[in-house]
C-alpha cells in the first residue's frame, strides 16, 4: 500500500489516496479549530490521541456490530480507511443538554433529555452547518428513504454501546455526531469519534472533557483527552 496525492484537508483531518481505489489514509492532524475555524490553534500529541482514541472506539463499534470505516493504524497520527461516499449530512445525538441547543430552544445546559434527542444537520461550513430534516434531505437527493432511517437506527445503536462504555469509566456521554457514507452498497460509520466531535463530562464533577474546553478557553485539552483515553484503556497513549 502507498500513500498518493492529498484528497481533502479539514479543519483537523486530511484524506489521502493509495494506491488501492477502495481504501484512503486518514491523517490526524494537531490543528484544533472551534466557531467554523474563527478560533485555530495548535496542539502537541492533539493527532496523535485523537488517531488512537478513534481507532479504539472504531473497533469496539465493530465488535458490536456496526460497520466502520476503519481498518488498522498505520501510524501515530495516520489509519486506512475504506472509502465511502460520503453523505452530506451529521447525525446529532444528545442525551443531557448542553452546546446549541441550549442557545436555539433557550434551555440550560445539564438537562438530561429522556428521550435522547436526534437531529440531522447539513454538513456545509459556508451556511454553518444548518439543521435540516427528513424532507429536506429526500427532496435534495442528499440519501434515501431507507438510508435517513438506518443513520437513525444505527446512530442510536452506537448510543447504546457508548453510553455504556463510558459510564463504564465515569464518564457522561452527552452528545455527539456521526457521519455516514456508502460503501459497496451498505451504509458504514465514517470519519471520527473523538473528544473533538462529542461531549463527554466526568460524571461526579460534571468536568468538561471534550473539545469545549478549547472552545471555552478552559485550558488542558489534550490533557483531558489523554485522560479519557486512560480511562478507556486505549493503547499507545
Amino acid at each position: 500500500m502507498q500513500k498518493g496525492k492529498e484528497l481533502y484537508a479539514g479543519k483537523a483531518k486530511s484524506v489521502y489516496l493509495t494506491d488501492n481505489p477502495d481504501e484512503l489514509i486518514l491523517l490526524f492532524r494537531n490543528d484544533t479549530s472551534a466557531f467554523d475555524g474563527e478560533k485555530i490553534d495548535q496542539l502537541d500529541r492533539k493527532g496523535m490521541v485523537n488517531n488512537r482514541f478513534n481507532a479504539f472506539i472504531m473497533e469496539k463499534l465493530e465488535a458490536a456490530g456496526i460497520q466502520t470505516h476503519h481498518k488498522q493504524i498505520l501510524s501515530d497520527q495516520e489509519s486506512l480507511v475504506k472509502n465511502l461516499d460520503m453523505l452530506p449530512i451529521e447525525c446529532v445525538v444528545r442525551n443531557i443538554s448542553a452546546g446549541s441547543i441550549c442557545k436555539r430552544l433557550g434551555v440550560e445546559e445539564g438537562m438530561d433529555l429522556n428521550p435522547s434527542t436526534f437531529e440531522f444537520f447539513l454538513k456545509n461550513d459556508e451556511l454553518h452547518d444548518p439543521m435540516i430534516n427528513d424532507y429536506h434531505i429526500q427532496s435534495f437527493g442528499w440519501a434515501t428513504q431507507a438510508e435517513v432511517e438506518a443513520m437513525k437506527k444505527l446512530t442510536f445503536e452506537v448510543n447504546d454501546v457508548l453510553k455504556a462504555l463510558f459510564k463504564g469509566i465515569g464518564l457522561l456521554l452527552v452528545d455527539y455526531k456521526l457521519e455516514f457514507g456508502r460503501y459497496k452498497g451498505e451504509l458504514v460509520l465514517g470519519d471520527e469519534f473523538t473528544p473533538d466531535g462529542c461531549r463527554l463530562w466526568d460524571a461526579e464533577t460534571r468536568m468538561k472533557m471534550d473539545k469545549d474546553r478549547f472552545r471555552q478557553g478552559l485550558g488542558g485539552v489534550v490533557e483531558a483527552y489523554e485522560e479519557v483515553a486512560h480511562r478507556l484503556g486505549v493503547p499507545g497513549i
